[in-house]
């Protein structure tokens, strides 16, 4: 006396149904997804691409003239051991001679997130000896940018990547 029932006929509300749920199902995880990325976005490297193209020029005259100036700058990041970074910089001029006076600022970005960048003030400690420090650094990949300034106008830029440990 095994009654078994006949299967449900497949008929088009279904296949309405099924279609519906399953396209329903695509589009919210691509909502949800496309929500968690825009709030998570770290931001552009521009603000106006237009902006960044007038100003070019000025920086590859800028560079030549940095070129010129033959300026032997030598940077060091030394880890602490509460996880923060101490920054020196060592400035000579073509010649070799320590070059002081000038104002130096470094700073450390995070290449995949702006968010995380942290600015260091760096103040003349020697003759053409520069140093400041970052209390709190995560470890990992940094670009470390350092900018030299006389008289208000920027004399120097490098922009190097780093592994801090």
């Amino acid at each position: 006396m095994n009654q078994t029932r006949a299967p449900r006929p497949l008929t088009g509300r279904m296949v309405f149904a099924m279609l519906v749920a399953f396209f329903g199902v695509v589009i919210g995880v691509n909502l949800v997804m496309m929500r968690l990325a825009i709030k998570t976005l770290p931001g552009t490297e521009v603000d106006s691409a237009y902006s960044a193209s007038l100003a070019y020029e000025k920086e590859i005259a800028t560079a030549r003239e940095q070129a010129a100036r033959d300026w032997k700058v030598d940077a060091h990041v030394e880890r602490s051991g509460q996880g923060g970074a101490t920054l020196q910089v060592e400035a000579r001029d073509n010649a070799g001679r320590p070059m002081t006076g000038l104002t130096f600022e470094g700073r450390f970005e995070r290449p995949t997130d702006r968010r995380a960048d942290l600015p260091v003030t760096l103040a003349e400690v020697g003759i053409g000896i520069y140093r400041g420090s970052a209390p709190a650094i995560a470890p990992g990949q940094w670009d470390l940018v350092l900018e030299g300034a006389s008289a208000g106008q920027r004399m120097f830029l490098s922009k190097n990547r780093v592994v801090l440990n």
